[in-house]
């Protein structure tokens, strides 16, 4: 499997960095993972990199983007923090992939029974993890759901997860506009998921 190079990443159109992925995750689901030599990846990315993907995912531990979708060493930039929530520090990361380092597509991937998701569902008050739940506390308040509104509901705790996701969408553009530029001019696009930690399946939302 070769390393991307500059005219390789060049090359991809944000549609085709989104079947990378899932063609990626298609082989991890089915354990087909390409045999890769990590070292040669070592040397050949050792004066560059152009990874064609930024990828935001929550820091569980069954969430590594590499693994998930495949990828070796110089493919992605993988971005990660409790409940893939977005501030200045993750926008400017972003920033950085696509507009200095050719990145064709950015991914925020929620996955299930995720535990920031719960904690912001039970309202926990925690040191600073307080403030990165309550980024997540608008999501919770969205959803219009009858049952019981608490992490022992995990239709709910999805319902959540879905929803902070298609937040953290929406916040990327408005609150970025070096990544609004380069969507409206179609040379990045933004795409949102889940993954599923009991099957290993990603499921890409359409964008917006």
């Amino acid at each position: 499997m070769r390393t991307q190079t500059k005219q390789s990443q060049a090359q991809l159109t944000p549609d085709r960095a989104k079947e990378i992925l899932l063609e990626g995750n298609r082989r991890f689901v089915n354990s087909l993972r390409l045999n890769r030599n990590y070292l040669q990846q070592v040397n050949e990315t050792s004066e560059g990199q152009y990874p064609f993907a930024v990828v935001l995912s929550c820091i569980d531990s069954r969430t590594s983007a590499e693994l998930i979708f495949d990828q070796g060493l110089g493919d992605i930039f993988s971005t990660r923090i409790a409940g893939n929530i977005i501030n200045e520090d993750i926008l400017g990361s972003m920033e950085f992939a696509c507009k200095v380092a050719g990145s064709k597509l950015i991914v925020v991937l929620g996955h299930t029974n995720c535990g920031a998701v719960k904690g912001a569902c039970d309202h926990v008050e925690l040191g600073h993890l307080s403030g990165l739940l309550h980024k997540i506390k608008p999501s919770v308040d969205a959803i219009n759901y009858t049952g019981e509104r608490s992490s022992r509901n995990m239709e709910f705790v999805e319902k959540v997860a879905e929803r902070n996701v298609l937040n953290m969408l929406k916040q990327i553009p408005d609150k970025s506009p070096i990544i609004r530029e380069m969507v409206e001019k179609g040379q990045i696009g933004i795409v949102g998921g889940m993954y599923n930690v009991e099957t290993g399946a990603v499921e890409f939302y359409d964008e917006k």
